[in-house]
């Protein structure tokens, strides 16, 4: 599949999500703005397209991708124990910038996993979190660039990255920036911070 742009200021909403959605059911990468950064989404259960998504950014196997989900509930399915802590942040920061890195169930995919952990979050207000409520299923959220360049911040940034390699770029216009989400270790009893980014933790 050669690369397809479709600029929001020119299509509903809805018309992109649906185009979305058939390219990832295909075992397609789709560059798409969230409510930080682009990022880009494959399904999570597809091993193949999982494959090509770590080839083309240069990722180490041993880094895990992380997902976006449409709701707790989803999150939920994905993780084996969320416990408590989980859910208190959960109920205070979702939907929003915060990753928790929580307990994998089982049967996930290794390209999301790692020591028996996974990745999630529910996004903010953004054409992410419309599309992986659109979707159903999870979605990986990793930057759009490849590893070790900075982060895209527009449409224009993913095409230079990645002129022939991904499926379909949505152009949000310019995203906001700024800070990448917080990732934080909510796997104990205490919560342990990651990566600090755009949500600070109390």
């Amino acid at each position: 599949m050669a690369m397809k742009r479709i600029d929001l200021k020119r299509y509903k909403e809805t018309q992109a999500i649906s185009v979305a959605l058939e390219v990832l059911r295909q075992g397609g990468i789709v560059a798409y703005p969230t409510e930080t950064f682009y990022a880009l989404g494959v399904m999570a259960d597809s091993d193949e397209a999982l494959g090509k998504l770590f080839s083309l950014k240069g990722r180490e196997p041993d880094k895990a991708a992380s997902l976006i989900v449409g709701s707790e509930e989803q999150a939920r399915k994905l993780a084996g124990d969320t416990g408590p802590l989980a859910g208190r942040l959960m109920k205070a920061h979702w939907p929003g910038p915060l990753t928790l890195v929580l307990r994998a169930a089982e049967g996930l995919s290794p390209f999301v996993t790692r020591d028996a952990t996974v990745a999630l979050r529910v996004p903010g207000d953004s054409f992410a979190l419309r599309l992986v409520i659109a979707a159903g299923f999870p979605i990986t959220a990793t930057s759009a660039n490849p590893a070790g360049e900075p982060p895209a911040v527009t449409a224009d940034d993913v095409e230079r990255y990645f002129p022939d390699d991904v499926n379909l770029l949505i152009d949000g216009g310019a995203a906001p920036g700024g800070m990448p989400s917080t990732i934080v270790d909510a796997t104990g009893q205490e919560p342990r911070v990651l990566r600090q980014g755009a949500v600070r933790l109390s």
